[in-house]
């Protein structure tokens, strides 16, 4: 067995230089981490043995829940655990979902152009302790990573093929359920009704993990759950990857242990390139947080909720205090409504309707009546939804009139406190194929 990565370098080992090693090759990936072991199959409804190390190093999903793994695993092998279940042909599916549909993160596609094995190894080590025979891996559409990740995929002889498939780039087509809609049936949109545990691709009971969640259990396979709980928060061990952007001075991926206080992160990305006005935690699904409340608080699911805020998938976005922020609010909630599936009212109707209020309050001629009826609409939109889509936007939104209520003031007097016109929070390049265009793969 290698020796085990050290604390703040596990997915994104750094060589003598401080630079990240390129492990793209399976050899410099083995040299570097050893061989994935031998993982021990399920019995009939238990899951291997690899899940009480998973059970002990309190990993959680990095995707956007935080939802305890060895859980997730659990479930989905309980769900196919009957004999009838097995001999009619419902074994699991494992599905890595790396398709990052938030557009302010990467911390993804970064894992996959240094890491890619570690990736596939959690893969193969999930897939055998659930004893599942399909795996796939799921990058959106035109992602510049698919070449990396075709190429690693040439490299390995796994004992489970793991396909690439590649839904459209819409932000809905990544959650769980609308990628086994897609690998089953070339639809990438949410599917209501079904627990993807239990029905998912062809009706049989699919796991579904973040990327970042697959390459911590290449690690925990090797090293063991207590290593891997060494490091990090008692309620949320080991590192994560976290996209820093906005107004620091050196935005991008890095990798720190889950409790990091947020001024720490702000410090490794060498601090703020400008007066900031505020943070947004978890991308277009989450919340705004206020500058000095969060740079107080540690990066841990609980200590960013206590702010009002949601880690989600490992975003934090300083915004430019030069910039209006409510001009960004709405064209991120235009772009949020354009995103839906269009399956169910919240999404068709309300969201469009949120994104209209907004436009008007980041104009100069709004009043106190456009934002009444913008706060009345905000309760209609939550919990009402298919999916989770409508909720997220709706917190993105509310999160974002409270911590930024001065500037609602502000363009309640016909004023902007801003200077620059330029936008900041990245939207474009995500709708080039619509949701439902049949076939699973890039080609």
């Amino acid at each position: 067995m290698s020796t085990p990565p050290v604390a703040n370098a596990r997915l994104l080992p750094v060589g003598p230089s401080g630079q990240a090693l390129d492990l793209r090759s399976l050899a410099a990936h083995e040299t570097h981490f050893g061989r994935l072991p031998l993982i021990e199959g399920p019995r009939i409804g238990k899951p291997g043995p690899l899940v009480h190390e998973i059970e002990k190093s309190g990993l959680r999903g990095r995707g956007g829940g935080w939802f305890p793994t060895a859980r997730k695993i659990h479930a989905v092998v309980e769900s196919a655990g009957t004999r009838r279940a097995w001999s009619a042909g419902r074994k699991p599916v494992v599905i890595a979902n790396a398709m990052e549909g938030e557009p302010a993160s990467s911390k993804d596609a970064v894992l996959l152009r240094h890491s890619p094995h570690l990736v596939f190894d959690g893969i193969q080590a999930l897939a055998a302790t659930i004893g599942a025979e399909q795996a796939y891996i799921a990058i959106h559409r035109g992602s510049p990573v698919i070449d990396v990740v075709l190429r690693a995929l040439a490299d390995r002889n796994d004992r489970v093929t793991i396909e690439l498939v590649t839904p459209p780039a819409r932000y809905v087509s990544s959650e769980e359920s609308a990628l086994a809609h897609w690998i089953g049936d070339g639809m990438g949109t949410p599917v209501y009704g079904k627990r993807t545990f239990e029905r998912g691709v062809n009706d049989r009971p699919t796991q579904v993990q973040n990327a970042e969640t697959m390459a911590h259990i290449g690690l925990i396979a090797r090293y063991g759950g207590e290593w891997f709980a060494s490091v990090g928060d008692t309620k949320a061990p080991g590192t994560c990857l976290v996209t820093v952007g906005g107004a620091v001075n050196a935005p991008g991926v890095i990798e720190v242990p889950v409790g990091t206080p947020v001024a720490e992160i702000i410090s490794r990305c060498k601090g703020f390139s400008t007066e900031v006005s505020g943070f947004l935690t978890g991308g277009y699904g989450g919340a705004w947080v206020a500058t000095d409340n969060l740079m107080a608080s540690d990066w841990t699911p609980e200590s960013v909720a206590a702010e009002g805020g949601a880690i989600g998938a490992g975003i934090l976005w300083a915004l430019d205090a030069r910039t209006c922020a409510l001009h960004e609010v709405a064209r991120v909630a235009l772009f949020m409504a354009g995103e839906s599936a269009g399956q169910c009212g919240p999404c068709r109707f309300g969201l469009p309707s949120l994104a209209d209020d907004l436009a008007t309050i980041a104009g100069k001629s709004a009043q106190m009546s456009d934002v009444h009826r913008l706060n009345t609409r905000i309760p209609l939109v939550q919990q009402r939804g298919g999916c989770k889509h409508p909720d997220g936007v709706a917190r993105f939104v509310s999160s974002a009139m409270h911590v930024f209520q001065e500037e609602v003031a502000h363009h309640l007097r016909g004023r902007c406190s801003a200077t620059s016109t330029g936008a900041a929070l990245p939207v474009e390049g995500m709708r080039a194929i619509p949701v439902g265009l049949p076939g699973k793969d890039f080609k």
